[in-house]
């Protein structure tokens, strides 16, 4: 009866084990074919890029005449210097004066006391509300707004919208850390005579890096690939950003598909080396203040 009871055990066991194991194996099989499936347009898109563009529409899965001269005619059809530089000046101005006003309106939403109640509910419930609103339905009024204030055609007319399109998804993220961000080190550094900026510069910012750093990563790739807004509002090539640059290459009469593939590369292969890069910031500050700990 002994063993009869042991060998059920070690079964029972076995089994178990069994079943984890090819559980995990599943999960892992999953993950590999989701990865695939994610990288397999960027790397399509890098083939082709090396491909001529008759040969793209005839037999696009030869690869037999592969070569680097579609790259040579985006870096001499595309102003490089021109398009990375504007979208370097809207996407530093935007993502800087974003950050800032969203910081300090979580820090007043998660902090401040309001003499009316529900003001706190409700003016959090505005800022949110903000991420159910395409912000492409906000183009004609924004269109209206800037040339009253006669800003169309220059970088503030995408530095403004940038920055209030960016407020609801940075308060959410930057709410939702302050909210498990412990009250005893703020009450520490109030001991010790510190006021509401010197709190905020010294203890607070420092503890916010992966947020912060999550931010401004899924903000500076939003300008870059923003195409609506900068083709509506910027009617002057000198000031074309990455994506309105790139949205005309191809000729009046004849498109260069070779071409488009290349230049399509070189404005991914930044934004790809920046997740590469601050990845692991990413992941933390999407799951700061998500569980607590």
């Amino acid at each position: 009866m002994y063993f009869v009871t042991f060998t059920n055990q070690r079964y029972g066991s076995g089994m178990a084990i069994a079943v984890v194991i090819f559980v995990l194996g599943a999960l892992t099989s999953l993950a590999y074919l989701i990865a695939f499936l994610i990288v397999l347009p960027i790397l399509w898109i890098a083939l082709l890029s090396l491909e001529p563009s008759k040969t793209i529409l005839s037999d696009p899965l030869s690869f037999r005449s592969l070569s680097f001269g579609n790259y040579r005619d985006a870096i001499a059809a595309l102003p490089l210097v021109q398009m990375y530089k504007n979208t370097i000046i809207v996407a530093v101005a935007s993502v800087t004066v974003g950050a800032v006003v969203s910081f300090m309106a979580s820090y007043a939403l998660t902090r401040m006391v309001f003499r009316r109640r529900g003001a706190q509910s409700t003016l959090r419930f505005y800022f949110l509300a903000g991420l159910a609103v395409p912000a492409y339905v906000l183009l004609f009024p924004i269109y209206r707004i800037d040339l009253a204030l006669g800003v169309f055609g220059t970088y503030a007319a995408l530095i403004l919208p940038y920055i209030a399109v960016s407020i609801p998804f940075n308060t959410l993220l930057l709410t939702g850390f302050l909210r498990e961000y412990p009250a005893e080190l703020e009450e520490a550094a109030i001991m010790d005579g510190a006021g509401l900026f010197r709190i905020c510069r010294s203890v607070v910012l420092p503890t916010m890096r992966p947020v912060i750093a999550t931010i401004l990563i899924f903000n500076v790739v939003y300008v870059f690939n923003e195409f609506p807004f900068v083709s509506i509002l910027i009617n002057n090539p000198d000031l074309a950003t990455v994506s309105l640059a790139v949205s005309r290459f191809p000729g009046q009469y004849t498109v260069n598909y070779g071409g488009m593939m290349a230049a399509a590369t070189l404005v991914l292969l930044p934004q790809l080396a920046i997740y590469a890069l601050f990845q692991r910031h990413v992941i933390a500050g999407l799951t700061a203040g998500a569980v607590k700990g």
